[in-house]
């Protein structure tokens, strides 16, 4: 089990780097986030979540979604989203490094992600409702981007208490994490 970084800790305001090649260690790295994420009832996890700075996510959304179009666990390699849709949808996000803080976030409704798998094969794909917010969440965090700070500046200013406590390392989950250095 890997343990998941907390806000104000430095990776996560880096933008990771790309994946040249799946090497052994980077197949192990992407075992360990399902389990990690897993054992934290998440539904998405980005590799700089876990102190890598590699240009990962893993997203499984079956449990969440009666009906979602994922097709099970899904494995992320360089994703770069090359296409939104101009309909939004608000949705409450949470996020595993920003432990106890949920708040209304509206992102693009739809969006086209080109990314490669774990035999570095391309992939295009066209995604809706909760996977869609999912892959935007996980690819923020790939560029250092956390869901706070796509928030209305209010809400933004309301949260500044939240995330002071986050800093502080004072919450309770029933996961391992690291706060800041």
């Amino acid at each position: 089990m890997l343990s998941i970084y907390t806000y104000n800790h430095p990776i996560l305001k880096q933008k990771t780097q790309e994946v040249n090649e799946v090497t052994p260690a980077v197949k192990a790295l992407i075992d360990e986030m399902f389990v990690t994420m897993h054992h934290a009832n998440g539904i998405g996890l980005a590799a700089n979540q876990v102190g890598q700075g590699l240009s990962i996510t893993v997203i499984d959304i079956s449990d969440a979604e009666e009906e979602n179009d994922a097709g099970g666990p899904i494995v992320l390699i360089n994703p770069v989203i090359q296409a939104f849709s101009d309909e939004e949808e608000e949705f409450e996000e949470g996020c595993l490094s920003l432990p106890e803080f949920r708040d209304v976030v509206v992102r693009p409704e739809a969006i086209q992600v080109r990314y490669l798998d774990v035999d570095m094969k391309e992939h295009v794909r066209e995604a809706d409702g909760l996977l869609a917010r999912v892959i935007q969440h996980e690819v923020d965090h790939l560029n250092g981007v956390y869901f706070f700070e796509r928030l209305s500046p209010v809400r933004r200013v309301l949260a500044q208490g939240k995330l002071k406590r986050i800093a502080k390392g004072d919450f309770d989950v029933p996961y391992e994490t690291t706060g800041q250095p």
